[in-house]
């Protein structure tokens, strides 16, 4: 299987939520215009993704998870 390109599992899941990218990077205290750079990462810091991911109330981990089988 292929790896996930995390960004764009991440920009998908916010605009499935109808969350806005301000709301968003206020929630994981980054800077707007990071978060256009965080959906172009096919890969992102453990820490980075862990605070996305309890943000969403997604596991995005799973994807890789996934990925190993």
């Amino acid at each position: 299987m292929e790896e996930p390109h995390i960004g764009q599992l991440i920009r998908q899941e916010l605009r499935r939520q109808a969350k806005t990218n301000l709301w968003f990077a206020k929630q994981i205290n980054v800077n707007p215009r990071t978060v256009n750079k965080i959906f172009q990462k096919s890969v992102i810091d453990t820490h980075q993704l862990l605070r996305i991911s309890r943000c969403l109330k997604v596991d995005f981990f799973r994807y890789y998870s996934v990925a190993l089988k």
